[in-house]
């Protein structure tokens, strides 16, 4: 039988018993259109790559426990969700890129000194990341390249440098409350912007 007149439910029960003819069958038949769902959104082709590739692998690896009735209204929605996830983080690192831009770049001497606590703060926290984070971290911010720059320098995707990113500003946003009370003292204009 031809694999364009195989149904959906077909698939789905052989996919069950890890038959890999019916997941490439089930990829040829949706990546496509899952990808242009997710490029609409997004207009990122190698973050869209990914998101359909995790799609695909959570299908593969879940296909035994999971019963699957609609399988295109569930890959639509497996898209949805990873394109929803990837823009709220997305989110959360832009507003955090805000509040570093927000830093003064000099003070005046009576803060200076409140200044290096929270410079050191701020590098304690990224000491502390893990050693691939910080590498994306420090590439971003020191060397100042693009994420696109980053995953071709280090040889992983761009939804990697972005998910490393994003742990990094999230550990280092656990330390805000240190760097709270220091902006305090710097800046009332700083608080607005972080709070």
């Amino acid at each position: 039988m031809s694999p364009t007149k195989i149904t959906d439910k077909a698939l789905c029960e052989a996919l069950c018993q890890q038959d890999r003819k019916a997941f490439d069958t089930i990829y040829e038949r949706y990546w496509k259109r899952l990808y242009r769902y997710a490029f609409k959104i997004l207009e990122d082709q190698l973050a869209c790559e990914d998101i359909v590739q995790e799609v695909f692998l959570s299908l593969w690896e879940s296909a035994q426990s999971k019963e699957i009735v609609h399988l295109e209204a569930y890959l639509f929605r497996a898209v949805k969700f990873q394109v929803l996830n990837m823009i709220r983080n997305l989110k959360q690192t832009s507003d955090l890129e805000t509040i570093f831009l927000h830093l003064p770049d000099q003070l005046g001497a009576d803060h200076f000194v409140k200044y290096e606590e929270v410079d050191n703060i701020l590098k304690r926290s990224v000491h502390a990341l893990p050693e691939k984070c910080k590498e994306v971290f420090r590439l971003s911010r020191d060397a100042e390249l693009s994420n696109q720059e980053i995953a071709m320098l280090m040889n992983i995707s761009v939804r990697t440098v972005e998910a490393h990113l994003y742990k990094a500003l999230k550990s280092i946003k656990k330390n805000l409350g240190q760097i709270y009370v220091w902006l305090c003292l710097i800046s009332d204009g700083l608080i607005l912007l972080i709070f």
